[in-house]
C-alpha cells in the first residue's frame, strides 16, 4: 500500500496533539501584563513542546517522501511514534503545572526519549522494507543524529529526576 494514508492520520494526529497542547494553556487571571508572569513558565513548556512536535513532523514528513510502500511493521512503528508524541500534552502541561519539579521534568525527558527511540524504529523499519539499495538507508547514513538524541533526553531526565538540592538548601536556612 502507498503512503498517503499514513501520511493523512500522522498530520492529522500531529494537529490534534498541538491543538491540545494550546487548549492547556489557561486565560490570564486579570487584564493588565501581570497577569501574563504566572503563564511564562507553561507557555514556555508549550513553546519548546510545540517545536519538537513541529520537529518530528517535518521530519515524519521527509521519512516518508523516501517511501513508496508501508508494511504492517511500518504502521505500528508509526502508531508507535503518534503515541508517543500524544503524550506530549500531558507531559508538558504537568511540567508547566509544575516547573522544575524532578520527577515531572524527567517524565518530560523520558517521553522525548520514547519518541527519539520511536522515530528511530520507523526508520529500520522503513530501511528493512526497502531492502539494501534503500534510499532511506542512503540520506541517514550512520545516522550518528538518530543515535544522540534519545541518549541526550535520558541524560536530561536522569538529571533531573533527582531533586535540584539547591532549592532544598535555601528553604531550610534560617
Amino acid at each position: 500500500m502507498n503512503t498517503s494514508r499514513i501520511e493523512a492520520f500522522s498530520d492529522g494526529v500531529i494537529a490534534i496533539i498541538i491543538t491540545i497542547m494550546v487548549l492547556e494553556l489557561k486565560v490570564p487571571r486579570g487584564a493588565d501584563l501581570s497577569a501574563l508572569v504566572p503563564m511564562i513558565p507553561p507557555f514556555m513548556g508549550y513553546v519548546l513542546s510545540f517545536i519538537y512536535v513541529g520537529i518530528y513532523w517535518n521530519n515524519h514528513h521527509h521519512l516518508l517522501h523516501t517511501t513508496k510502500q508501508v508494511s504492517g511493521s511500518i504502521l505500528w512503528a508509526n502508531l508507535n511514534l503518534l503515541f508517543w508524541l500524544s503524550m506530549f500534552p500531558l507531559v508538558t502541561n504537568w511540567v508547566g503545572e509544575n516547573h522544575a519539579a524532578s520527577v515531572p521534568t524527567a517524565c518530560y525527558g523520558v517521553v522525548l526519549m520514547l519518541a527519539a527511540l520511536a522515530y528511530w524504529l520507523l526508520q529500520r523499519m522503513i530501511i528493512a522494507m526497502q531492502g539494501p539499495q534503500s534510499l532511506l538507508r542512503r540520506a541517514v547514513g550512520h545516522d550518528w543524529k538518530g543515535k544522540f538524541s534519545p541518549a541526550l533526553y535520558l541524560l536530561v531526565a536522569l538529571l533531573w529526576f533527582i531533586p535540584d538540592r539547591r532549592i532544598e538548601h535555601v528553604l531550610l536556612k534560617p
